[in-house]
């Protein structure tokens, strides 16, 4: 069973940038499609960004499109998500998660993810 701690998040300005990381344990990501969503107050949580096992394939949602990138170091068992020129939009928590089945493709459906991580908190001010 994996489990996934989200760190990096905070209070920043408009146009700054930040790194959000999520370390996993008790089992390798290394086989297992992972990805980034984000919860704001009275919103659904929505999809961010995916990457596949290898790291050779990512997706994203248009609102984040040429501005975030997902990445992972399978190694250091680590997801990372670089979040540059932020909006107040952008304003959330961000989970990270992970497929419960191993490699497959990369997926924006939040239902195709089992295990969550507890969130990190992104402010972003005008």
């Amino acid at each position: 069973q994996a489990r996934l701690v989200e760190s990096g998040g905070g209070l920043v300005q408009a146009g700054a940038s930040l790194r959000l990381s999520c370390a996993a344990s008790r089992r390798p990501i290394s086989n297992y499609n992972m990805a980034w969503f984000r919860q704001a107050p009275g919103k659904e949580r929505e999809f961010v960004a995916a990457i596949s096992w290898t790291g050779g394939n990512t997706d994203y949602a248009a609102s984040v499109k040429g501005r975030f990138t997902i990445s992972r170091d399978n190694a250091e068992n680590m997801l990372y998500l670089q979040m540059n020129s932020l909006k107040p939009e952008d304003t959330a928590i961000y989970y990270c998660a992970e497929r419960a089945n191993m490699f497959g493709s990369t997926s924006s459906d939040r239902n195709e993810y089992y295990y969550w991580g507890q969130g990190t908190q992104v402010t972003v001010s005008s």
